[in-house]
């Protein structure tokens, strides 16, 4: 099993690398805090990606997560860090990270960003007639 390590980040290899699929991971407790009042933070992310070689190891995912507890960071650059750190470590075909964070002062923040491999393009999906 072929490992790479970035802080506490794990990887595996790809056990189908011959073929684009995609995985989800449902983050539903993340907590970082507000940089300017220290207030704490709380959202749910999605992570989806095709991986490519390298898949991500879930509980080190879950540590990685859990170490931004005690930061301070704003919504939208928590969320580009995190993207580049998990396309840097596994560089996917594809990879998008969504962060739904709770409502702070009335105000609810959806950060979205991607990360595609140079040269990759998705397959058109196959559009099934309906069940009867």
């Amino acid at each position: 099993m072929s490992k790479k390590s970035v802080s506490v980040l794990e990887t595996f290899d790809n056990p189908e690398p011959g073929r684009d699929y995609t995985i989800r991971i449902s983050i539903p407790e993340f907590t970082c805090l507000c940089p300017l009042t220290g207030q704490p933070d709380f959202a749910e992310f999605l992570l989806e990606y095709v991986p490519d070689k390298l898949c991500v190891e879930l509980k080190s995912l879950k540590l990685y997560m859990v170490s931004f507890r005690d930061k301070g960071a704003f919504h939208e650059a928590v969320t580009n860090e995190i993207l580049n750190t998990l396309a840097s470590l596994t560089e996917p075909r594809f990879m998008r990270l969504s962060a739904n964070f709770n409502v702070r002062g009335g105000i609810y923040t959806a950060v979205t960003v991607e990360h595609r491999m140079s040269g990759w393009t998705n397959a058109t999906p196959v559009q099934l007639p309906p069940g009867e």
